[in-house]
């Protein structure tokens, strides 16, 4: 199991919060909106419709939302990293298939399961790859993240370390 210092932080919050923020500036370049918007679209996944009327308030939550789930997404990646020896050799590959799955689970799963009152859009093929490449980056940031923080396995055996 785990211990404190056998799980590598630094890589899930540099991985969370820089994949979190280029993630909304990604968004708003994908459809021409203000990240504030953006930020207001992903706290209507909590609040509803009524997120785009309140203000900075549901802006900060949105934010906060996305640095969240950036968070998890990096954790759930650095954990298995620690665990599966070629998620860390092959990091590129396992970064663009882990923004695939981010991708089918963020939109077939989440936005679904949501408040977000477009979670029913239309479907264009440019989005969809345009979206779809954006959680690729976002899969590469936290696997070159773990990948450069070097994420170690957890020691089973005290005497391993002797050198």
């Amino acid at each position: 199991m785990w211990n404190r210092n056998s799980i590598p932080w630094r890589a899930i919050l540099a991985g969370g919060l820089i994949a979190g923020t280029i993630d909304i500036g990604a968004a708003s370049l994908i459809n021409w909106l203000n990240p504030v918007i953006i930020l207001h679209a992903i706290a209507s996944g909590v609040l509803g419709k009524a997120s785009f009327y309140d203000g900075t308030t549901s802006a900060v939550l949105g934010l906060v939302l996305q640095w969240c789930m950036g968070l998890l997404i990096a954790a759930i990646f650095v954990l298995a990293a620690t665990k599966l020896v070629w998620l860390k050799q092959r990091w590129i590959a396992a970064g663009i298939a882990y923004g695939v799955v981010i991708f089918f689970i963020m939109n077939y799963v989440v936005v679904p399961l949501s408040a977000a009152p477009f979670a029913a859009h239309h479907f264009s093929v440019q989005k969809f790859m345009e979206n779809l490449l954006a959680m690729i980056l976002f899969g590469l940031i936290v696997s070159g993240c773990a990948h450069e923080r070097r994420v170690r396995l957890p020691v089973r055996d005290a005497g391993s370390d002797a050198a």
